[in-house]
């Protein structure tokens, strides 16, 4: 099952990326082949089982969901990643998963912003979300800004650009979802349940505590929220994971094959990432036992109103520590 939120990609985190190609060719038609397409990602997602005599079909469609989302960007490559990443040597990789409010005439900003970095030797998955209001520099504008106006400012290879240098490590590739399509994806895995953990209300909705059912608009209206949480943005990603976790969880429990061209149109429409197939296909068979430990990293900082403007200010001791954290993890030095 190819599924997002992030990933594409990717892992089970709150975001699982995983596909099997079904590269043999089904020997005789008695037998029957089953292949798993896990793909996840912030904000990914990418689900569905094929089986028996279907597995032609969706290949087919898979791929040509793949080819829609696949968007290459003008990047020079990374000075810090001096050769090309190489999945089929099993080297850490790291991605960049980005939500963006995507409305007519207007590119919008990055408001969600996740991290993963994906390390086989280990089996393991780091995410980190970043706080959308987090102050930096701006790689490419000559100034210190909120960290999700640099999508705004340059697109995804600015954005790209910015973390990096936040967070002093290469990116190697990124996610974006479309939020204003999230709400299709979230419809064409059938809705989601999650835990809620805070009474509120929003957007003429009312979410109480507990299990809750939510369709794509309330979906996307809870993962939305952040003003009437005293957590403020962390909260808001916590609600977040909860729905990419939930609508992995769904895809993954599919019992049939009847929804997924919903879901493939779904992640067509609403997905770019510059991942290709193949390497989508590497992945999968070389990174997915990485799913196994998957660890949620949190960036504090203080928050501060600089010329009337609300920012999060991180310590340079407080960057230090992720960034140490993540360099680790992708076998840097």
């Amino acid at each position: 099952m190819y599924s997002f939120v992030s990933f594409s990609v990717i892992l089970k985190l709150n975001v699982n990326l995983c596909i099997n190609p079904w590269r043999h060719k089904m020997r005789t038609q008695r037998k029957k082949k089953k292949a798993w397409l896990k793909v996840t990602g912030i904000i990914v997602l990418i689900l569905l089982i094929a089986g028996g005599t279907y597995g032609l079909i969706v290949y087919n469609s898979l791929k040509n969901a793949v080819e829609t989302m696949h968007q290459p960007i003008d990047r020079e490559q990374s000075k810090k990643r001096p050769e090309p990443i190489a999945l089929n040597k099993k080297q850490p990789f790291s991605v960049l998963m980005m939500g963006v409010d995507e409305r007519q005439g207007d590119k919008g900003r990055s408001d969600t912003m996740i991290v993963l970095t994906v390390n086989p030797n280990t089996k393991s998955v780091k995410m980190l979300s970043i706080p959308r209001d987090t102050r930096t520099e701006i790689v490419g504008k000559g100034k210190e800004d909120k960290i999700n106006h640099a999508y705004a400012f340059g697109d995804v290879p600015m954005a790209m650009d910015t973390v990096e240098k936040f967070l002093d490590i290469p990116l190697d590739y990124y996610v974006k979802i479309n939020m204003e399509g999230f709400e299709d994806i979230v419809d064409a895995v059938g809705g989601v349940v999650v835990q809620n953990d805070l009474d509120f209300s929003s957007d003429g909705y009312h979410f109480p505590k507990g299990e809750i059912i939510l369709d794509g608009k309330k979906a996307l209206s809870f993962s939305r929220m952040r003003y009437e949480d005293p957590r403020g943005d962390f909260g808001r990603q916590i609600r977040q994971r909860l729905i990419i976790q939930a609508i992995i969880n769904k895809g993954a429990s599919l019992s049939s094959l009847t929804k997924f061209q919903d879901i493939f149109n779904a992640l067509g429409d609403n997905v770019k990432t510059n991942l290709t197939f193949n390497e989508m296909v590497d992945i999968q068979e070389n990174y997915k036992d990485a799913s196994e430990s998957v660890e949620q990293i949190e960036i504090k900082g203080s928050s501060s109103k600089i010329n009337g403007i609300y920012y999060l200010i991180i310590s340079p001791g407080e960057k230090q520590r992720v960034q140490n954290e993540l360099k680790a993890h992708l076998e840097l030095n």
